[in-house]
């Protein structure tokens, strides 16, 4: 585990400099985000196991209708063949996909049994979709909720955001959602208006928000820092400004942050923001000294 979380600081730091490390789409991004779960470091494991299969087959089936074209054209064979089956080549046409479907199956029921078994929630949220922001409650002891929008660009002075790199333009918000590092969100997922989607790409998470439905998942970050979804069902005009935001920190700043939200979220939020950059500073003084 330590190493995967040597691999996931290292792809997250090559994302630019910034007072908390960042999961979002890059230029030319040919991948998937790097992990900041163990459920999507299974998923991206699975990803290229099946790559092994995927690759060969289409491979296979390219060659075959080279040869087919080539060999079977017209002008080499003037008199058609009447040969109507071959009972080798049938056998081996059906045993081989059943052989290669299980190999792939048995890998994808781990991972969805994995998925679909969260371990006991630390905290629980229950995100609901609307035309087009979300809206957050933490089902906690001190009640707390609060909407979540696409942070304009003439707002950005406004919520200390102006750091584009960081905060990056059509996936920024007004108020992240905060969790701690290590700690299992049970995360309720529902719509007030029309069908949306709770989506993140570095936490493995997907699920859809129905209205008048409750659906249920669940992640635990193991990295800290600042990671980007957005909405992925189709919801209307504005779909395409509907982002998701979510800050993981320490369970310390996690909890200063949970009881000064309970008066005022935004507050809570620059000190937290405050906190951050304090600690990135402290650990690049750190790191010049001791080099």
């Amino acid at each position: 585990m330590t190493n995967k979380l040597f691999a996931g600081l290292a792809a997250f730091a090559s994302l630019g400099a910034g007072p908390a490390l960042a999961a979002q789409p890059v230029d030319w991004q040919m991948g998937l985000q790097p992990a900041a779960t163990e459920i999507m470091e299974q998923i991206r494991g699975f990803e290229n196991y099946t790559l092994w299969f995927i690759v060969p087959i289409t491979l296979f089936v390219l060659a075959l209708l080279v040869y087919v074209m080539v060999k079977f054209r017209a002008s080499a064979n003037p008199v058609p063949s009447r040969t109507s089956h071959n009972s080798l080549i049938e056998v081996i046409w059906t045993v081989g996909p059943v052989v290669i479907l299980l190999a792939i199956a048995i890998p994808s029921f781990n991972l969805l049994t994995a998925q679909y078994s969260p371990p006991p929630a630390d905290i629980t949220i229950k995100a609901t979709g609307y035309q087009w922001y979300w809206g957050y409650e933490y089902q906690t002891e001190n009640e707390l909720s609060f909407d979540s929008l696409m942070l304009q660009e003439s707002e950005r002075a406004d919520y200390a955001k102006e750091d584009v790199a960081v905060y990056p333009r059509l996936l920024a918000v007004d108020n992240e959602v905060v969790v701690p590092v290590g700690k299992t969100v049970r995360l309720l997922v529902t719509a007030a208006d029309v069908l949306h989607a709770f989506a993140m790409p570095a936490f493995g998470v997907k699920m859809d928000a129905v209205p008048g439905r409750l659906n249920e998942t669940w992640f635990k970050a193991d990295i800290e820092g600042l990671y980007y979804g957005q909405c992925s069902e189709l919801c209307g005009k504005d779909h395409a400004y509907m982002p998701i935001a979510v800050r993981v920190v320490s369970e310390e700043q996690f909890d200063t942050w949970l009881a000064a939200a309970a008066d005022n979220v935004e507050t809570a939020n620059r000190n937290l923001m405050a906190a951050i950059d304090a600690d990135a500073k402290s650990i690049d003084v750190a790191a010049t000294v001791e080099n």
